[in-house]
């Protein structure tokens, strides 16, 4: 008998070794890779070939027809936000998040939305039973004429149920439950995942039918699975959130039709996911207003406009080097503001403790929060509060400059309608447009000389 051949497949990168090794060479992560039977390549090959038998072809780019296919809006106007402004036909949608993070009731909600505008949906579920997701769809409403439940897990047989219905719509809930006969590797694996999202997205492509994926994550956030599974889509969404709260944020990390860090806010309710249309008021409304360490940020998630409390506590130290701590913020900004604050405001905070936080569980990541960042800790160090009607936008260079953002009308447009009287913003970005009236526009060129118009 002829021996069986093996190799070794990093679960997190896809690497492939003759042997077993403690640690992937690729990625760096320990314990990752797994033995799997090495099969031998047969000779058919899948090329794209729509369910008519109609195969691709080369032909001249101004020969291209452009087909008339606008985009499909839900219900959902936060979701279609994200998605660039509606589901695009024959796109391949990746959704993930954390487990119970409510993946499988947002999409359950779409698809009745979905097949409520006399569009086939099928919804094939690898981890739960037909009467389980009746069970979910009846607490939440969803019925139609038009949506089908498979709980299937060959990839095989969902094929040939794609083939006889033809639907609009395809929910794969999950990939990493999925199995492709062919492959002799476990269900989850790289393997089978990779071969899985290959055949949905020749599925997609050639026959206009959009497939939303759900996919698990790592419990450091990353989808699961090689990271060319996010390649080979056309949209990555993560749902993030708390489960202590009610509140879900819909982030966008790739989209090639539409704005990537595009951002949507739902909330949790007995009857499913509610959106947020005005999340500014979310993040603001318990803010104390006499309290120290607390500044308002107009911060941009993709086209959108958001205020956000950044919060401060500053302490001495009790041991010997002092701490820096941030939540929804990124801990090296938090050092690097710190260290200009001391060399260009004469500000002794080597020896003081540093708590940071952005309110509400979201995350911020651009420079525009930098100039927020830097009041919050000059109020909290100082014990002075500042205005509750103050809001702040720019970004701070190493050499204490504060530099211009981007899209600063529709940040400032934003702070007035929620009733702000003045926002400091870089001096460089009041040419060139005129601001509202109702707020006061105050430019400010260095960190030194907005701490003085501030707090004196």
């Amino acid at each position: 008998m002829a021996k069986v051949k093996t190799k070794f497949v990093c679960q997190e990168c896809g690497y492939v070794s003759p042997r077993f090794l403690g640690r992937c060479p690729n990625c760096g992560k320990w314990n990752t890779l797994v033995e799997e039977r090495e099969v031998e390549p047969k000779n058919e090959r899948k090329s794209r070939v729509s369910f008519e038998g109609e195969h691709s072809k080369p032909q001249l780019i101004k020969n291209v027809s452009m087909e008339d296919s606008p985009r499909v809006k839900t219900q959902m106007e936060e979701f279609n936000r994200v998605l660039g402004g509606g589901v695009i036909p024959g796109s391949l949608v990746l959704i993930g998040g954390d487990p119970g993070i409510g993946k499988s009731t947002l999409l359950l909600q779409i698809s009745g939305q979905l097949a409520a505008t006399k569009r086939d949906v099928l919804y094939v579920s690898g981890e739960e039973s037909a009467a389980q997701i009746k069970m979910r769809a009846d607490r939440l409403k969803v019925a139609s004429e038009n949506f089908y439940l498979y709980p299937e897990t060959d990839m095989t047989n969902i094929r040939h149920s794609i083939e006889e219905l033809h639907p609009d719509y395809v929910i794969i809930d999950s990939v990493q439950t999925m199995q492709e006969p062919d492959i002799e590797s476990a269900v989850g694996s790289v393997s089978q995942i990779r071969e899985i999202t290959a055949e949905l997205m020749q599925i997609a492509k050639t026959n206009n039918i959009t497939i939303f994926i759900v996919g698990h994550v790592t419990k450091g956030g990353a989808i699961a699975g090689p990271k060319i599974l996010e390649h080979m889509v056309d949209t990555v969404l993560y749902f993030e959130g708390d489960l202590h709260h009610t509140y879900r944020i819909l982030r966008a990390v790739k989209n090639r039709f539409g704005s990537t860090n595009e951002l949507g806010i739902f909330e949790m309710q007995e009857g499913g996911l509610k959106e947020v249309s005005n999340p500014s008021e979310i993040f603001l409304e318990e803010r104390l207003s006499d309290a120290n360490g607390s500044a308002i940020v107009v911060s941009m998630e993709g086209t959108r406009p958001i205020l956000v409390e950044i919060q401060a506590l500053i302490t001495p130290t009790v041991y010997g080097n002092a701490q820096r701590t941030a939540s929804g913020l990124d801990r090296n900004r938090v050092s690097l503001i710190m260290a200009v604050l001391e060399k260009r405001a004469n500000m002794t905070l080597q020896n003081q403790d540093a708590y940071l936080k952005a309110a509400g569980g979201v995350k911020l990541d651009e420079p525009a929060i930098d100039l927020a960042l830097a009041i919050s800790i000059v109020s909290s160090f100082r014990n002075v509060g500042t205005l509750p009607t103050d809001s702040f936008v720019g970004e701070i260079g190493l050499t204490g400059e504060i530099r211009r953002v981007n899209r600063i009308e529709q940040r400032v447009a934003e702070a007035q309608k929620l009733g702000f009287k003045r926002i400091f913003i870089p001096k460089n970005n009041l040419q060139g447009w005129t601001p509202p009236t109702g707020i006061q526009v105050i430019g400010v060129a260095t960190i030194k000389e907005a701490i003085q118009r501030i707090f004196n």
